[in-house]
Protein backbone atom coordinates (compact mmCIF):
# COMPACT_ATOMS: atom_id res chain seq x y z
CA UNK A 1 0.00 0.00 0.00
CA UNK A 2 1.76 3.12 -1.19
CA UNK A 3 -0.94 5.79 -1.39
CA UNK A 4 -0.28 9.04 0.47
CA UNK A 5 -3.99 9.34 1.25
CA UNK A 6 -4.61 7.49 4.53
CA UNK A 7 -8.32 8.36 4.54
CA UNK A 8 -8.79 6.69 1.17
CA UNK A 9 -6.78 3.68 2.31
CA UNK A 10 -8.96 3.37 5.41
CA UNK A 11 -12.12 3.66 3.32
CA UNK A 12 -10.96 0.95 0.93
CA UNK A 13 -10.20 -1.38 3.82
CA UNK A 14 -13.61 -0.77 5.36
CA UNK A 15 -15.31 -1.43 2.03
CA UNK A 16 -13.31 -4.65 1.77
CA UNK A 17 -14.40 -5.79 5.24
CA UNK A 18 -18.06 -5.11 4.50
CA UNK A 19 -17.87 -6.94 1.19
CA UNK A 20 -16.30 -9.91 2.98
CA UNK A 21 -19.20 -9.85 5.42
CA UNK A 22 -21.67 -9.91 2.54
CA UNK A 23 -19.97 -12.35 0.17
CA UNK A 24 -17.28 -14.17 2.09
CA UNK A 25 -13.65 -14.84 1.19
CA UNK A 26 -13.29 -15.84 -2.48
CA UNK A 27 -11.35 -19.02 -3.08
CA UNK A 28 -8.60 -18.77 -5.66
CA UNK A 29 -8.14 -21.70 -8.04
CA UNK A 30 -5.15 -22.82 -10.04
CA UNK A 31 -5.22 -21.52 -13.62
CA UNK A 32 -2.91 -22.10 -16.53
CA UNK A 33 -1.36 -18.75 -17.55
CA UNK A 34 -1.77 -19.22 -21.31
CA UNK A 35 -5.35 -20.43 -20.86
CA UNK A 36 -6.02 -17.37 -18.75
CA UNK A 37 -4.48 -14.98 -21.26
CA UNK A 38 -6.48 -16.36 -24.17
CA UNK A 39 -9.68 -16.39 -22.13
CA UNK A 40 -9.08 -12.78 -21.10
CA UNK A 41 -8.65 -11.75 -24.73
CA UNK A 42 -11.91 -13.48 -25.62
CA UNK A 43 -13.68 -11.75 -22.72
CA UNK A 44 -12.98 -8.30 -24.13
CA UNK A 45 -16.25 -6.48 -24.87
CA UNK A 46 -18.46 -9.47 -24.11
CA UNK A 47 -20.00 -11.26 -21.14
CA UNK A 48 -18.80 -14.35 -19.32
CA UNK A 49 -21.47 -16.62 -20.82
CA UNK A 50 -20.51 -15.84 -24.41
CA UNK A 51 -16.80 -15.99 -23.59
CA UNK A 52 -17.23 -19.46 -22.11
CA UNK A 53 -19.15 -20.67 -25.16
CA UNK A 54 -16.42 -19.31 -27.42
CA UNK A 55 -13.77 -20.96 -25.25
CA UNK A 56 -15.43 -24.38 -25.51
CA UNK A 57 -15.77 -24.11 -29.27
CA UNK A 58 -12.14 -23.03 -29.66
CA UNK A 59 -10.83 -25.95 -27.60
CA UNK A 60 -13.10 -28.43 -29.38
CA UNK A 61 -11.76 -27.34 -32.76
CA UNK A 62 -8.12 -26.83 -31.75
CA UNK A 63 -6.94 -29.19 -28.98
CA UNK A 64 -3.56 -27.46 -28.47
CA UNK A 65 -2.33 -23.87 -28.47
CA UNK A 66 0.14 -24.85 -31.16
CA UNK A 67 -2.81 -25.77 -33.36
CA UNK A 68 -4.38 -22.37 -32.70
CA UNK A 69 -1.09 -20.63 -33.44
CA UNK A 70 -0.74 -22.42 -36.77
CA UNK A 71 -4.37 -22.04 -37.86
CA UNK A 72 -5.55 -19.35 -40.29
CA UNK A 73 -7.01 -16.34 -38.52
CA UNK A 74 -10.35 -16.87 -40.23
CA UNK A 75 -10.63 -20.40 -38.80
CA UNK A 76 -9.94 -19.13 -35.28
CA UNK A 77 -12.45 -16.34 -35.82
CA UNK A 78 -15.11 -18.82 -36.89
CA UNK A 79 -14.53 -20.88 -33.76
CA UNK A 80 -14.92 -17.90 -31.39
CA UNK A 81 -17.54 -16.03 -33.41
CA UNK A 82 -20.08 -16.12 -30.58
CA UNK A 83 -17.84 -13.88 -28.43
CA UNK A 84 -18.14 -10.94 -30.84
CA UNK A 85 -15.31 -9.02 -32.53
CA UNK A 86 -13.99 -12.43 -33.52
CA UNK A 87 -11.70 -11.26 -36.33
CA UNK A 88 -9.97 -8.82 -34.01
CA UNK A 89 -9.73 -11.28 -31.13
CA UNK A 90 -8.50 -14.16 -33.30
CA UNK A 91 -5.70 -11.99 -34.66
CA UNK A 92 -4.72 -11.00 -31.12
CA UNK A 93 -4.73 -14.58 -29.88
CA UNK A 94 -2.67 -15.86 -32.81
CA UNK A 95 -0.25 -12.96 -32.48
CA UNK A 96 0.30 -13.61 -28.76
CA UNK A 97 0.92 -17.31 -29.34
CA UNK A 98 3.33 -16.56 -32.20
CA UNK A 99 5.29 -14.12 -30.09
CA UNK A 100 5.61 -16.60 -27.25
CA UNK A 101 6.96 -19.18 -29.67
CA UNK A 102 9.39 -16.73 -31.26
CA UNK A 103 10.77 -15.44 -27.96
CA UNK A 104 10.51 -18.49 -25.70
CA UNK A 105 10.69 -21.41 -28.12
CA UNK A 106 7.39 -22.74 -26.80
CA UNK A 107 3.99 -21.49 -25.70
CA UNK A 108 4.21 -20.73 -22.00
CA UNK A 109 4.22 -17.74 -19.66
CA UNK A 110 6.09 -19.12 -16.65
CA UNK A 111 9.08 -16.91 -17.46
CA UNK A 112 7.05 -13.90 -16.28
CA UNK A 113 7.42 -15.17 -12.71
CA UNK A 114 11.08 -14.18 -12.89
CA UNK A 115 10.20 -10.54 -13.61
CA UNK A 116 8.90 -7.92 -11.23
CA UNK A 117 5.26 -7.08 -11.76
CA UNK A 118 5.89 -3.89 -13.75
CA UNK A 119 8.23 -5.70 -16.13
CA UNK A 120 5.67 -8.48 -16.57
CA UNK A 121 2.91 -5.95 -17.25
CA UNK A 122 5.13 -4.25 -19.79
CA UNK A 123 5.94 -7.49 -21.57
CA UNK A 124 2.28 -8.43 -21.87
CA UNK A 125 0.96 -5.03 -22.87
CA UNK A 126 3.62 -4.80 -25.57
CA UNK A 127 1.62 -7.44 -27.43
CA UNK A 128 -0.97 -5.93 -29.75
CA UNK A 129 -4.45 -6.13 -28.24
CA UNK A 130 -3.37 -6.76 -24.66
CA UNK A 131 -4.16 -3.84 -22.38
CA UNK A 132 -3.89 -3.30 -18.61
CA UNK A 133 -7.00 -5.35 -17.78
CA UNK A 134 -5.98 -8.44 -19.79
CA UNK A 135 -2.44 -8.26 -18.42
CA UNK A 136 -3.62 -7.84 -14.82
CA UNK A 137 -6.05 -10.77 -15.09
CA UNK A 138 -3.27 -13.02 -16.35
CA UNK A 139 -0.80 -11.92 -13.69
CA UNK A 140 -3.18 -11.99 -10.71
CA UNK A 141 -5.28 -15.05 -11.48
CA UNK A 142 -2.70 -17.37 -13.04
CA UNK A 143 0.71 -16.20 -11.84
CA UNK A 144 -0.16 -14.93 -8.35
CA UNK A 145 1.48 -11.59 -9.06
CA UNK A 146 0.17 -8.33 -7.53
CA UNK A 147 -1.81 -6.68 -10.32
CA UNK A 148 -5.34 -5.34 -9.91
CA UNK A 149 -7.69 -5.89 -12.89
CA UNK A 150 -10.35 -3.25 -13.56
CA UNK A 151 -13.36 -4.33 -15.57
CA UNK A 152 -16.66 -2.53 -16.13
CA UNK A 153 -18.08 -3.54 -12.75
CA UNK A 154 -14.97 -2.66 -10.76
CA UNK A 155 -14.68 0.68 -12.51
CA UNK A 156 -18.33 1.61 -11.95
CA UNK A 157 -18.55 0.52 -8.32
CA UNK A 158 -15.23 2.02 -7.25
CA UNK A 159 -16.19 5.36 -8.83
CA UNK A 160 -19.59 5.40 -7.14
CA UNK A 161 -18.13 4.56 -3.76
CA UNK A 162 -15.45 7.20 -4.22
CA UNK A 163 -12.31 5.08 -4.24
CA UNK A 164 -11.36 6.69 -7.55
CA UNK A 165 -12.41 9.98 -9.11
CA UNK A 166 -15.57 10.41 -11.17
CA UNK A 167 -13.52 11.09 -14.30
CA UNK A 168 -10.86 8.45 -13.71
CA UNK A 169 -10.48 6.25 -16.80
CA UNK A 170 -10.51 2.49 -16.53
CA UNK A 171 -6.82 2.42 -17.52
CA UNK A 172 -5.80 4.87 -14.79
CA UNK A 173 -7.99 3.09 -12.25
CA UNK A 174 -5.66 0.09 -12.33
CA UNK A 175 -2.84 2.15 -10.84
CA UNK A 176 -5.06 4.15 -8.47
CA UNK A 177 -6.65 1.09 -6.90
CA UNK A 178 -3.31 -0.69 -6.62
CA UNK A 179 -1.99 2.28 -4.64
CA UNK A 180 -4.75 2.25 -2.02
CA UNK A 181 -5.00 -1.49 -1.41
CA UNK A 182 -2.56 -3.93 0.16
CA UNK A 183 -1.35 -6.43 -2.42
CA UNK A 184 -2.78 -9.37 -0.46
CA UNK A 185 -6.27 -7.93 -0.92
CA UNK A 186 -6.15 -7.53 -4.70
CA UNK A 187 -7.79 -10.87 -5.43
CA UNK A 188 -10.62 -10.90 -2.87
CA UNK A 189 -11.40 -7.21 -3.36
CA UNK A 190 -11.54 -7.61 -7.14
CA UNK A 191 -13.80 -10.67 -7.00
CA UNK A 192 -16.18 -9.25 -4.40
CA UNK A 193 -16.40 -5.86 -6.11
CA UNK A 194 -17.44 -7.60 -9.33
CA UNK A 195 -20.08 -9.61 -7.49
CA UNK A 196 -21.37 -6.47 -5.81
CA UNK A 197 -21.58 -4.73 -9.17
CA UNK A 198 -23.56 -7.57 -10.69
CA UNK A 199 -25.94 -8.19 -7.82
CA UNK A 200 -26.40 -4.79 -6.14
CA UNK A 201 -24.60 -1.82 -7.69
CA UNK A 202 -26.07 -2.36 -11.14
CA UNK A 203 -25.32 0.01 -13.98
CA UNK A 204 -28.76 1.44 -14.65
CA UNK A 205 -30.52 0.99 -11.33
CA UNK A 206 -28.20 0.56 -8.35
CA UNK A 207 -30.03 -1.14 -5.49
CA UNK A 208 -28.86 1.30 -2.84
CA UNK A 209 -31.64 0.28 -0.45
CA UNK A 210 -29.98 -3.12 0.12
CA UNK A 211 -26.34 -2.08 -0.32
CA UNK A 212 -24.06 -3.10 2.53
CA UNK A 213 -21.59 -0.30 1.75
CA UNK A 214 -24.10 2.54 1.30
CA UNK A 215 -22.80 4.25 4.44
CA UNK A 216 -19.41 4.54 2.74
CA UNK A 217 -20.66 5.45 -0.73
CA UNK A 218 -20.26 8.92 -2.27
CA UNK A 219 -23.00 8.22 -4.82
CA UNK A 220 -25.51 7.27 -2.11
CA UNK A 221 -24.61 10.36 -0.09
CA UNK A 222 -25.41 12.55 -3.11
CA UNK A 223 -28.84 11.08 -3.78
CA UNK A 224 -30.10 11.02 -0.19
Amino acid sequence: MTSSNPDLQAKALEVHEQLLEAYGEPTARDRDPVDTLVSAIMSQNTNDKLRDRAWRRLRERFPTWEAVRDAPVQDIAEAIKVSGLSKQKSSRIKGALQRLTEEQGKIHLDFLREMDVEQAKGWLTDIKGIGPKTAAITLLFALDMPAFPVDTHVHRVSRRIGLIGDKTSREKAHDDLERILPEKLYYPFHINLIRHGREVCESRRPRCEICIVSDLCDYYAKIT
